[in-house]
């Protein structure tokens, strides 16, 4: 059974469904901490962090210092960059295409 199989329900789908009424990081704050506790955040904020790092080929002492995370939530971003559902390269890819002034692949113009 996959990750996917495993996440895929009618309450995942409506979250994420919510998720996608964002409209500005303003909304995200307001929206995040009213669902997640400041350490749930925090943990997903630092994953992402340590996830783009590695992407960008930094060595795990300089992410434990610089983010303060474990060498154990390296290791498991990493699988997760490694062997995942290639989540984090399409945002960092966006992310990217975005800076750059590009249409982000999929993302419809406003």
């Amino acid at each position: 059974m996959s990750n996917q199989s495993k996440l895929h329900d009618k309450h995942t789908d409506f979250l994420f469904q919510c998720i996608l009424q964002l409209k500005d990081i303003d909304e995200c704050y307001d929206f995040f901490e009213d669902l997640s506790t400041v350490s749930e955040l925090k943990a997903m904020s630092q994953r992402a962090v340590v996830a783009k790092m590695l992407r960008d080929k930094h060595v795990y002492s300089d992410i434990v210092a610089s983010t303060g995370a474990s060498t154990a939530t390296i290791s498991r971003v990493n699988r997760s960059l490694n062997y995942g559902s290639d989540g984090y390269d399409m945002i960092f890819r966006r992310l990217d295409e975005a800076e750059r002034g590009e249409n982000p692949e999929g993302v419809e113009q406003q």
